[in-house]
């Protein structure tokens, strides 16, 4: 199982329901100590920050294309915690019901995420946004030049 480094992050400009955008760069060493490199991005007309936060793990994830041990780092607790506090299986478990708060949000997103995931073995950390971290920060200019741009996709889940 090949080993991969996915760095993530999403925005969104006037959150909640202004446009947004994900960026994530997928880091993979070869045999002859090759670092291999892909990014993606892509803009929304109307979204939030937390789905751009989950569309750049799922993109990055869905662009793998054997099983891999992945370590997903993203700025998102929202991202990091359902999985490193395990909500999301509380989450599964109830439903999608987080008790007397209703209903859990971006069912359609973490439902996609939890197939994405699927074939490999990943580890979710958490990194601090805005803070230096080369790849965090190129994937911060990914989402936001996405978010900014022309050909805004829209997007079915809001």
């Amino acid at each position: 199982m090949g080993k991969v480094l996915l760095f993530t992050d999403g925005a969104a400009r006037g959150n909640p329901d202004g446009p947004g955008g994900y960026g994530a760069v997928l880091q993979f060493t070869d045999s002859k100590g090759q670092l291999h490199e892909k990014t993606l991005s892509a803009g929304y007309v109307r979204t939030t920050n937390n789905r751009m936060e989950l569309m750049a793990a799922i993109a990055g994830l869905e662009a793998l294309n054997r099983p891999c041990e992945v370590e997903l780092y993203s700025d998102s607790k929202y991202l990091t915690d359902a999985f490193n506090q395990h909500w999301i299986d509380n989450w599964v478990k109830n439903n999608w019901k987080r008790g007397k708060s209703g209903p859990v949000k971006n069912i359609d997103l973490w439902e996609r995420l939890l197939k994405a995931i699927e074939p490999h073995r990943v580890t979710f950390c958490w990194v601090k946004g805005h803070a230096g971290h080369p790849e965090n920060e190129r994937c911060d200019t990914l989402a936001t030049t996405a978010a900014d741009g022309d050909n805004l996709m829209v997007d079915e889940g809001l």
